[in-house]
């Protein structure tokens, strides 16, 4: 039977969703920052060795990966996409005198993989946007909010810039695997995908997405080492390192993966930062439709720690009917959550993690998607905080241009009233032409 678990299965999704970064369990960490190079925080001694192997790391990969282009070991792939952001805040932004915000960005992803032989394989991508427009020039440190890397090793930089626009670069995928048998290990810049629902992913522990950051399908990735090894067709057992300054950044979790009556579970448990965690979840079907759930209990590791407890569960159904009508639906559920006014993040701000995916205590999530024709296809999504009234609305046209080209418009309407989870964060419409290669 083939599993329902990968390492890339709830990244992409469903092809109908339009998902709309990283978990950032400590959206406080500051980086500091050098001219002549990436820095990390405080390096002493034993930093700076791994920081200069982490370098040499990414450097091997890339030269390696460029000397290979020609040979058949190498695989390479990307794309290039235009983005166009026309945005009208709901409420005044501090410091900004404009009515509304446009922006523009050029975004190019580079993949490379090189297959060294049967059981090493290496890894190096590179995402690189070209950003402009009103929102640099408006917004105090918008580049700031860009250039940031929630990893152990700083690998993000702003190549250059001026007032209207600025060029970043962030190496988030470096790492090489090495596979022998039923065991397999890989170290570096790698995605941790232990998420199992489609929007909200308690699971995911080591680097949490946003479903509103819909333009980076990658998703994030975190530096660590991982090990795996597989007890049967259907089964394996993970134990993952993730690397920190000190044990509050540190995470080391292990999961176990295995199926049974037709569905496929996991359980896990370990810590993450200031908080011990355990959950577990399944995915399934109930009469042809998908069936997922995870969940998450999260507890301080220290008595007088500034962590509380939190349980997080998500629960999701899918169905596609004979005429191709895709219907999915999702509850969420913060026991840390409000049932007030969940005012929270702003526009801008893509902080999350597993522990507090909303300020609410519930959430629902409903989208409808249809081919209209075999070229043209639409969306409708929506997200609803209950207790306080705001909700959240995406709706989303794409065209089939060719093979690899793709032009789609799409919105995110955020309403509600003042002080409310979505009512203070506007409306946003994008028009986006992508080119894979």
């Amino acid at each position: 039977m083939k599993t329902r678990f990968s390492e890339e299965n709830t990244d992409k999704g469903n092809k109908q969703i339009s998902s709309p970064q990283e978990n950032k369990d400590n959206p406080d960490k500051n980086f500091d920052k050098s001219l002549n190079g990436f820095e990390i925080k405080n390096p002493g001694h034993s930093d700076k060795i791994l920081k200069s192997f982490w370098l040499f790391l990414s450097s091997f990969l890339l030269l390696i990966s460029l000397n290979a282009y020609s040979q058949s070991a190498l695989m390479f792939n990307g794309y290039v996409k235009y983005l166009s952001m026309y945005y009208h805040p709901e409420v005044e932004i501090p410091g900004i005198d404009a009515s509304h915000l446009s922006s523009h960005l050029i975004h190019n992803r580079l993949n490379f993989k090189w297959f060294a032989s049967d059981k090493i394989t290496a890894t190096f991508e590179v995402r690189n946007r070209l950003i402009l427009g009103q929102i640099v020039k408006k917004i105090p440190g918008y580049k700031d909010i860009v250039d940031i890397d929630n990893g152990y090793f700083d690998l993000s930089e702003v190549i250059v810039s001026t007032d209207n626009w600025f060029l970043h670069s962030i190496i988030d995928r470096a790492s090489i695997e090495y596979y022998s048998g039923k065991f397999q290990a890989k170290i570096g810049r790698q995605r941790i995908n232990w998420g199992i629902n489609l929007v909200w992913n308690p699971n995911d522990i080591f680097n949490t997405f946003s479903y509103f950051d819909f333009d980076y399908e990658e998703r994030p990735g975190t530096d660590a080492i991982k090990l795996q090894y597989f007890t049967g067709v259907t089964s394996s057992a993970q134990l993952v390192y993730k690397i920190g300054e000190n044990a509050d950044r540190m995470a080391l979790a292990g999961m176990y993966r295995f199926s049974k009556w037709n569905y496929d579970f996991q359980f896990l448990g370990g810590w993450v930062g200031t908080d011990y965690v355990v959950g577990g979840g399944w995915a399934g079907d109930i009469k042809g439709g998908g069936f997922r759930g995870e969940v998450s209990y999260f507890t301080p590791r220290k008595e007088n720690s500034a962590s509380v407890e939190a349980l997080v569960a998500s629960v999701s159904g899918d169905y596609t009917f004979k005429n191709s009508l895709y219907l999915h639906t999702g509850i969420l559920y913060n026991s840390h959550g409000t049932t007030g006014k969940a005012r929270g993040r702003s526009f801008f701000d893509m902080n999350l993690s597993a522990k507090m995916l909303s300020y609410a205590r519930y959430s629902l999530f409903g989208q409808a998607s249809y081919p209209i024709t075999p070229i043209f296809s639409g969306s409708f999504s929506g997200i609803v905080n209950p207790s306080d009234g705001s909700f959240f609305l995406g709706p989303s046209l794409t065209w089939s241009l060719g093979n690899n080209l793709e032009l789609m418009a799409t919105g995110q309407l955020f309403l509600g009233e003042t002080g409310t989870e979505f009512g203070d964060l506007g409306q946003a419409v994008y028009g986006r032409l992508k080119w894979a290669f």
